[in-house]
């Protein structure tokens, strides 16, 4: 078998790259992570999604062998530790990049290149995918969040790995440098790499994933694709002095019809161009028609309300 998997192209629908099974770890007998399984496809962006506290980081590290616990994960067929080289097949970004504040970014870039048998050439190759080249010789003290952000994931592609795991990586980062991050880890993607992104920062995940998986409570509770949250259906919000005599035609046409107040009503299931047709057949004023489409926001807190409603 080679040490190192093939690129796969994007597709949400491919075979796991990353499987884990059964997830589960405690702490002073609080149950933290609750029996979690979950795939990560290759050549795919997958947004991990969850509150601060629901488990996403301690997944994470069960998933990478860094935890004990119980369940089992898997890349491409085989446990971690059966890879004769684990740096070509995950990188790991945790917050920004840790090593001696004396040292310069690359000289900790080559240290770390030498003990996962990567060629010292690498490390200029990195430095400027992710943009420091002028920071090479900057001692990593000196880096700003943004900076070492990048000198984190620089570290973690050392190995060209197939996988890529990030945790919370846009955390304190500007506009700017969210932008960076979001068109580098869709070029990773479209490479082939497969990308498992931590986030509570849900409009940031909605532009970047391909895919979410929702962590409630230390539990999966919802995953989709983007292409799917779009397909759920938007909301239309309809002002008319004639309200009444649109409900029956709503309803006949498949949609649902809910008066918020006297004159407003939100309607979900057909289009504003339906409504606006309704209307028009009918000689319904319309005073006002505004169309939402879902966001990833209102998916997460549906579902994450839920799993809290029945706990």
């Amino acid at each position: 078998m080679p040490d190192r998997p093939s690129p796969t192209p994007r597709d949400t629908r491919r075979p796991a790259a990353v499987r884990a099974e059964g997830l589960t770890w405690h702490h002073k007998s609080k149950l933290i992570v609750d029996d979690i399984h979950l795939n990560v496809p290759a050549g795919v962006v997958t947004g991990f999604l969850g509150a601060n506290g629901a488990g996403k980081t301690t997944t994470l590290r069960l998933m990478l062998g860094l935890t004990a616990g119980g369940g089992r994960t898997t890349y491409f067929g085989r446990p971690l530790e059966e890879w004769r080289d684990p740096a070509r097949i995950v990188g790991v970004v945790m917050g920004g990049v840790a090593g001696h504040p004396k040292h310069t970014l690359t000289a900790h870039l080559r240290m770390v290149a030498a003990g996962a048998g990567v060629p010292d050439n690498r490390v200029p190759e990195v430095i400027e995918r992710v943009g420091l080249t002028g920071t090479a010789d900057k001692r990593l003290e000196t880096l700003s969040l943004g900076m070492a952000q990048r000198a984190g994931i620089a570290q973690a592609l050392l190995g060209d790995p197939a996988v890529l795991f990030l945790d919370e990586p846009a955390n304190g980062l500007d506009p700017h440098s969210i932008r960076w991050l979001r068109d580098t880890l869709r070029q990773l993607a479209d490479e082939g790499k497969s990308v498992l992104v931590s986030s509570h920062l849900l409009a940031e995940m909605q532009q970047l994933a391909d895919r979410v998986i929702v962590l409630a409570r230390g539990r999966v509770v919802a995953e989709t694709t983007i292409e799917e949250l779009a397909r759920l259906g938007s909301d239309v919000t309809l002002q008319s002095p004639r309200l009444s005599e649109l409900a029956e035609p709503v309803k006949q046409l498949g949609g649902t019809f809910q008066l918020l107040d006297e004159g407003t009503a939100k309607i979900r299931g057909i289009t504003r161009f339906q409504v606006g047709d309704l209307a028009a057949e009918r000689g319904v004023p319309v005073h006002w028609l505004e169309e939402k489409a879902p966001s990833l926001e209102d998916y997460y807190l549906s579902v994450a309300e839920e799993e809290f409603r029945i706990s």
